[in-house]
């Protein structure tokens, strides 16, 4: 029977001010596995209130004493990550490999924000002036928000949550409505490591209750992972409120394959970067450019891997890609490829009206490769957000940079290639926040930034790290004096 799956606000699980639900479906099966309290203006209020009740003692909380509650949420993590995988396979469609990882990547940020008293340090300089000293200080925000998609519903909320927390902030996760109940069970260890009321919650819904966080008052910062039109619609909507607001948009990863790449390597790596996650990720290599007489070999050799890779439900053995999140994405998709084809694009291998045996009614696009697309074609600079992989040629190692920064996003951009000066050339020339250098999906360590450029973000300070610190805190600058002949009154 499905269960429903309510808000977490002040503490306490409950549907206070929801009158409608949703359903949660498995993309391999086709099947409806949960209901999610659809939340309204009046929910969300709630939520923010017992938010900024708790801050004004959160905020007084000594940091080393703040972190604790992350030490204690990452054993809980490490000890229950089997449980939250199996729930993102099932509501998400990735393998289980894929759930794994993306949880591994989130406790990572969890570390990460345990050294905020290291992190959140300030500086002092003694005698600016004689007898004068001067000091700045980190202080945290009040509420803050994270809207967050369905592609990792257990990573990506943890780009955000731990450093807005131990920085002395409290806050408000909005999960994507398509995937709840890994962040229920995220929340519910949440619940076991002790928060106090308040500090944390969680509240589920659609396009309402994100504008009722981002219109509210009291939240001040705003935190978005999505598509370009709707991180420019919540930048923008944030930001007139004189909200802070760091928000990550779209992709469309190209990927430049040299003549001297190792093949085999570079084709394995390329099949795991497009179509991993059923190629559902900011990150996925969706152009391959290949250069002179990197193209025969690298297109022959793609077809195989593409052709190969074994697609199913996630948690059966052998499987490498599950299906995409819904039945609009696959029709979505399909219509994609269909387009590309009228374009001129030659299907070299075809994704489309596949089933997988037990499995009839997910959600299935198998790996596809798409030959002679067209730099200036509308799929050249559509996020397909899908198992699809278009290639690209190039004359030389010029050229294929003109076509890398030729699009209106700057998420990731890579290079296989043996020769130094040529990967040298193109990590300062590419126009792109992540760059990778014989990677197939540069995604930076929890210590450093995110760093989406162009259309893939709008903001200043981005997610992770450092970055992290600093969105959610301002700095208050003191200048002091203590004249020494005060001290001769005591």
């Amino acid at each position: 029977m499905a269960t429903r799956v309510l808000n977490y606000i002040n503490n306490t699980w409950t549907d206070v001010g929801v009158t409608e639900s949703a359903p949660v479906m498995n993309p391999a099966r086709g099947e409806k596995i949960a209901d999610v309290a659809m939340s309204d203006a009046n929910a969300v209020g709630i939520a923010v209130d017992a938010a900024h009740a708790a801050f004004a003692e959160w905020k007084e909380t000594p940091v080393g004493d703040r972190v604790q509650y992350l030490f204690r949420l990452k054993v809980l993590l490490e000890e229950n990550i089997e449980e939250i995988a199996r729930a993102i396979t099932d509501e998400c469609g990735k393998t289980r490999a894929e759930s794994i990882g993306e949880l591994r990547r989130g406790i990572e940020n969890v570390e990460t924000a345990c050294g905020m008293p290291t992190l959140i340090q300030g500086y002092s300089n003694e005698d600016i002036a004689s007898g004068i000293d001067e000091h700045m200080f980190r202080q945290p925000l009040g509420v803050v928000t994270a809207i967050t998609p369905f592609n990792f519903p257990g990573m990506i909320p943890l780009w955000f949550l731990p450093y807005a927390v131990a920085t002395g902030n409290c806050f408000i996760l909005k999960p994507s409505e398509k995937v709840p109940i890994t962040t229920a069970k995220l929340f519910e260890l949440i619940e076991r490591a002790g928060f106090p009321a308040g500090v944390l919650g969680l509240v589920n819904g659609g396009k309402d209750a994100v504008d009722a966080l981002i219109d509210h008052p009291k939240v001040r910062a705003v935190s978005f992972v999505g598509s370009t039109p709707v991180a420019r619609y919540i930048y923008e909507r944030a930001t007139k409120n004189g909200k802070r607001a760091q928000c990550q948009g779209g992709a469309k990863n190209p990927v430049i394959v040299m003549p001297d790449a190792d093949m085999e390597t570079t084709t394995g790596i390329m099949a795991d970067s497009a179509f991993g996650c059923a190629g559902q990720r900011c990150l996925a290599a969706s152009v391959a450019i290949t250069v002179g007489e990197a193209r025969k070999p690298f297109t022959e050799k793609m077809a195989d891997v593409a052709a190969a890779r074994i697609v199913g439900y996630g948690f059966d053995d052998g499987v490498q890609m599950g299906p995409v999140i819904s039945s609009a994405s696959r029709e979505r998709i399909h219509g994609i490829i269909g387009a590309a084809e009228s374009d001129g694009a030659a299907v070299v291998v075809d994704g489309r009206n596949r089933t997988t045996p037990g499995y009839e009614d997910g959600y299935w696009v198998f790996p596809t490769v798409l030959d002679r697309v067209d730099p200036r074609s509308t799929l050249a600079s559509t996020e397909v957000f899908g198992p699809v992989l278009s290639l690209m040629h190039a004359s030389d190692i010029d050229d294929a940079i003109r076509i890398v920064n030729e699009r209106s996003y700057g998420n990731m951009a890579c290079i296989f290639t043996e020769s130094g000066a040529v990967a040298r050339k193109f990590r300062h020339e590419a126009d792109a926040g992540n760059v990778g250098i014989n990677i197939g999906v540069a995604a930076p360590m929890a210590y450093f930034p995110f760093s989406g450029w162009n259309e893939s973000f709008f903001g200043d300070l981005h997610a992770q790290g450092r970055h992290g610190v600093e969105f959610y805190t301002q700095t208050k600058v003191v200048v002091e004096r203590w004249p020494k002949t005060w001290s001769r009154k005591f």
